[in-house]
This record gives C-alpha cells, structure tokens and sequence, in this order.
C-alpha cells in the first residue's frame, strides 16, 4: 500500500484524482466543521468550489432545510447562514439539514475530489477514525492537504502535521506492509518536530495567527482536540456524509 501526501491542491486536476483513494485534510477549518456538524446531526454537506456554484445549487434546493455555509479570507460569505467556525454548527442550528459548503481551501480540495473511488475527510479530531478507513481499504492512498491560498505559498504546516500523524501510524503497524513517498517521509518528520503540542503548533502557524487575530482561537482548540469527533465523514454520491456505522452512533 503506497501513501503519497499532496501538499498543493491547487495544481491537481479532477481528472488526476479520479478513481483514486483520497483523505483531504484541511484541519483549520473545514474538516474540522465537517466533522462537527455532521457529529450534530447535518444530513449531509455539499463541497462546492465557487461563490457563483453554492449560489446555483441552494437556488434547486429546498430553502427551510438547506443552509448555506463557508468563508473568504477566513469570515462569513455574505448572504450565508454560516461560516466556517465549528461553534455555529450547532445541532439546534443543522441537525436534518442539508449544508452547501463553500470555503477558500478545503471544499475546492474536496469537490476536486469527487470522482475519487474512495473520499474521506480528515483532521485531527477524527484521526483514528480515518486511519482505520486506510487500512480498511487496504489500497494505495493520497493525502491531500488543502493548504491555503497565499500569495507566497499554499503550503499549511497544520494539514502537513496532521498527514504526517496519519503517516507516522501507520508505519508504526507492523501488520501494513508501506510504500512510503518521499512527501510521506517528509510529512512525518514534520510530524515528529511538531506534533508534541498540537495546539501551539497550531497557533503559530500562519493561519493560525490570522485566525487568533479575527477572533477564532477558541476553533484552533478545537481543532487541536485529537479524536475528539470519533466518526467519519465519507463521500457518498456527490455528497459528504457519516459512514453508516458512525451515523447510527451518533444517532
């Protein structure tokens, strides 16, 4: 079983993921939300790429059990119910609700993702989680770390970390024979240098201070709660949803 980590999703195309085994890892924010809202009882979420395309898609839907989330530049998309903050993903706010999902990084990432034949988001409140889907399914796997869009890089230590951690696990079972990529190495020693303190690994990282200085830090604590959501947001038809096991738990 080979493990590739992709550092840079904005230069992968659908056609290059299709068929393909992929968790995308945006740890701060998306999967995060994901994972708590679908944790509250959201009925599915749905990955889009643009504005202009969650604009399209809500107007198809039905409005009393559809809602609108996501965020440029870290803050609510006007016109949106939501942002990207894992706090307003209440179950009073999105049990039974549809989510139409719009965020600079991590739903581009996923709706590139979503001719894969196997989809998985990650982060580390889910990480076991995850890790047990890779060797459930026992094939070669990419980890795709949404990173963030930057005019310098779109490379995120915190999504880098977190594959990293994936990584570094499963090596450590002797019973998965790995194939190991040169970014896969790379993202596990990254993993050993700062994995010891998520969350101040977290608040020092570039998105992390963006984040702190508009007033999110409590999500970054959130973020950095390790297998804190145990359940596993999968993709299923053109939707995101809880693997049917995790959505019987969390009912």
């Amino acid at each position: 079983m080979k493990i590739d980590v992709r550092f840079d999703p904005f230069e992968l195309d659908e056609l290059e993921l299709r068929g393909k085994n992929i968790v995308v890892v945006d740890v701060l924010r998306a999967s995060t939300t994901i994972a708590v809202a679908l944790n509250n009882g959201a009925r599915e979420i749905i990955p889009v790429e643009s504005i202009e395309n969650a604009v399209k898609i809500s107007g198809s839907l039905f409005g009393d059990v559809t809602l609108r989330g996501g965020e440029r530049n870290g803050k609510t998309i006007q016109g949106f119910n939501l942002g990207n903050s894992p706090l307003e993903y209440t179950e009073a706010t999105v049990k039974g609700k549809s989510i139409i999902f719009c965020t600079t990084n991590g739903s581009v990432a996923m709706y590139k993702s979503r001719f894969a034949q196997n989809l998985a988001i990650g982060a580390f409140v889910n990480i076991s989680k995850v890790i047990e889907f890779i060797k459930e399914i026992r094939q070669d796997f990419h980890l795709i770390c949404a990173g963030r869009a930057n005019a310098f890089s779109n490379f995120s230590l915190e999504d880098s970390v977190c594959a990293g951690m994936i990584v570094h696990r499963l090596s450590a079972d002797k019973a998965v024979a790995l194939e190991l990529t040169d970014s896969s190495l790379a993202s596990q020693s990254l993993y050993k240098t700062y994995g010891r303190s998520l969350l101040k690994m977290m608040k020092n990282t570039e998105h992390g201070r963006y984040l702190t200085e508009i007033g999110f830090l409590e999500d970054i604590k959130i973020a950095a709660a390790e297998d804190s959501y145990p359940i596993l947001p999968i993709l299923s038809g053109n939707v995101i949803k809880l693997r049917r096991d995790d959505a019987r738990h969390a009912d």
